[in-house]
C-alpha cells in the first residue's frame, strides 16, 4: 500500500496542487485547512500517517503550535512550509522538532524530493545485527527499534526523526571526525547552502537532549575547520541489564 501523507495548509489551491501531484507519484494524501482539524484526525489514524507537510501560517493554532503538540505525542516526520524569507521561522521549526523545511514559493517536484529524502532517512529496517538493537554510551541507552533514548536516571524519551538519525549516525561513526558536509548530506540528502543553519540547529538540539554543554561539550565535539567527532565509547547490546527499567 502507498504511503499516506497529510498536508496542512489553509491555501486551498496549494492543498489541491500538492494533493494532485503527490497522488500522481503514488502517495495517498489527506488534507486539512487548519491545525485543530488535522490534530483531531491525526489522533484517530496516527499509525497510518507516514509524514506531515505543515504550513506555519494557519488560522487558529499556527504551525509552530501544531508541531509542538505533534512532538509531544508522536515522532511522525514533519516538513514545515514557510512564506517568511527570514530564517527565524526555519530555525524555530527545527528547534521544535521538524525534520526539514521548505520556503514558499517552491515547486511540487522539490517537495517530492524532500518527502522521499525524509522517508528514506526515517525508514527503519529490523535490526538483525548480532551486536543487538541497543547502543550504550556514557550513561545513555538508545533503542534503535523504538527510537527511544534514556539516561540511567531517567525515563525513555521518544526522539524525533531528525534527532534519532543524527544521533545514530554519530554512534555508528564514534571517534571519527565527520565533515559538516557529510552530516548535511546524510541528514538532509544534500549539501548545505552558505547561510543554511539546519545542521547547527540539529547539533544544538541533540546536545541539549544529551545534556552536552555547547560551550564545553563532552560528547559531540567541534573540530574547528573540519566538522564534529563523537568522543564517547559506544557498545552494542542485544538486551538491557536486568536493573535497567
Amino acid at each position: 500500500m502507498s504511503k499516506l501523507l497529510y498536508i496542512v495548509d489553509d491555501d486551498r489551491k496549494i492543498r489541491e496542487l500538492l494533493r494532485t501531484y503527490l497522488e500522481k507519484n503514488n502517495f495517498r494524501v489527506r488534507v486539512a485547512a487548519d491545525g485543530e482539524t488535522f490534530l483531531e484526525e491525526f489522533r484517530a489514524s496516527a499509525n497510518d500517517i507516514s509524514l506531515v507537510i505543515l504550513d506555519i501560517m494557519l488560522p487558529g493554532q499556527d504551525g509552530f503550535s501544531v508541531c509542538r503538540t505533534l512532538r509531544s505525542e508522536s515522532d511522525v516526520p514533519v516538513i514545515m512550509l514557510t512564506a517568511n524569507a527570514d530564517e527565524t521561522d526555519r530555525v524555530v521549526g527545527l528547534e521544535l522538532g521538524a525534520d526539514d523545511y521548505l520556503s514558499k514559493p517552491f515547486s511540487p517536484r522539490e517537495l517530492l524530493a524532500r518527502v522521499k529524502a525524509v522517508q528514506r532517512r526515517y525508514s527503519v529496517a529490523e535490526d538483525t545485527e548480532p551486536a543487538g538493537r541497543y547502543y550504550r554510551f556514557k550513561t545513555f541507552w538508545l533503542d534503535s527499534l523504538e527510537r527511544t533514548l534514556r539516561a540511567d536516571d531517567s525515563d525513555w524519551q521518544t526522539l524525533s526523526g531528525a534527532d534519532y538519525d543524527l544521533l545514530l549516525f554519530f554512534l555508528r561513526h564514534a571517534g571519527e571526525v565527520v565533515p559538516r558536509s557529510h552530516l548535511m548530506v546524510h541528514t538532509r540528502g544534500r549539501d548545505m547552502g552558505p547561510f543554511d543553519r539546519y545542521l547547527d540547529v540539529q547539533i544544538s538540539r541533540l546536545r541539549q537532549r544529551l545534556g552536552d554543554d555547547g560551550k564545553s561539550p563532552r560528547l559531540i565535539k567541534t573540530v574547528r575547520g573540519e566538522g564534529y567527532v563523537f568522543s564517547a565509547e559506544v557498545s552494542r547490546h542485544r538486551g538491557l541489564p536486568h536493573d535497567t527499567p
